[in-house]
């Protein structure tokens, strides 16, 4: 199944880019290669553009106190595990003291880095981190790997806690959406959705056999799913069948 994400609040679009990035950023650093560095430093300037927020740690903490006001109801039910549920909580809590301990914005201290704005600064220009322009970049992309390795480590370190409470809060969003069979019928799938509670992230998964490509669109009083098919030249095409697809609306 290939599963596309849909974001329902604009905080969530944010926490969507962000995980993104840092899955990139992260598989990028396990190479050695100078090529896969000099992007690895991309990503990173990426997530420092996304996360400059300043609001965003704020609601960062804002959602993992939210996420344990609302795991500490389900105390003492019995269809759940108390010890399952004390430690995603002692998770949230971790998070949490990581997170608020952290001074300033995350990634602060890479801003005050003079050598890695400036590479940041080159690489808003095409081709602008060539040797003649950054020779000590250059030299950087000639140390051996694990150096570089160690280095994208160092700078990547102020940005942990920002990703883990990233991971975490996206990790309890899309387990509260349980996945359910409807159709789009004529290529067109809508639902309302009910003013007594507040979905935040929405799924579609199909059946990359079909070939088709969810157009979504989505706001707290409907969700809307059009799917297209990949004509010649790459063009959108509707489709007008009736397909079967799982959703799932997380909250």
């Amino acid at each position: 199944m290939i599963l596309y994400e849909h974001p329902l609040h604009e905080r969530v679009r944010t926490y969507l880019r962000l995980e993104r990035l840092f899955l990139r950023l992260h598989q990028l650093c396990q190479r050695v290669d100078a090529l896969d560095h000099h992007f690895a430093l991309a990503t990173l300037f990426e997530i420092m553009d996304v996360a400059g927020r300043a609001d965003l740690k704020s609601d960062l903490l804002k959602d993992l106190d939210k996420q344990k006001h609302v795991l500490d109801g389900f105390r003492g039910n019995p269809a759940i595990s108390e010890d399952a549920l004390s430690q995603v909580i002692d998770e949230i809590d971790q998070s949490f003291a990581a997170l608020n301990n952290q001074s300033g914005k995350a990634g602060q201290s890479l801003n005050d880095n003079d050598w890695l704005m400036g590479i940041r600064g080159r690489m808003s220009i095409p081709g602008g981190t060539f040797e003649f322009d950054l020779p000590s970049y250059f030299a950087w992309q000639h140390k051996c790997g694990e150096s570089r390795q160690a280095d994208l480590l160092q700078w990547t370190q102020s940005l942990t806690a920002m990703s883990d409470a990233i991971y975490l809060l996206l990790r309890l969003l899309r387990d509260s959406g349980a996945p359910q069979k409807v159709m789009a019928t004529g290529g067109v799938f809508q639902q309302s959705l009910p003013q007594t509670r507040t979905f935040l992230l929405m799924r579609v998964a199909l059946d990359p056999h079909l070939e088709c490509v969810p157009e979504i669109t989505g706001n707290r009083l409907m969700v809307t799913v059009r799917l297209t098919q990949m004509g010649e030249g790459n063009r959108s095409t509707p489709v007008n069948d009736d397909v079967a697809f799982e959703l799932a609306l997380c909250s």
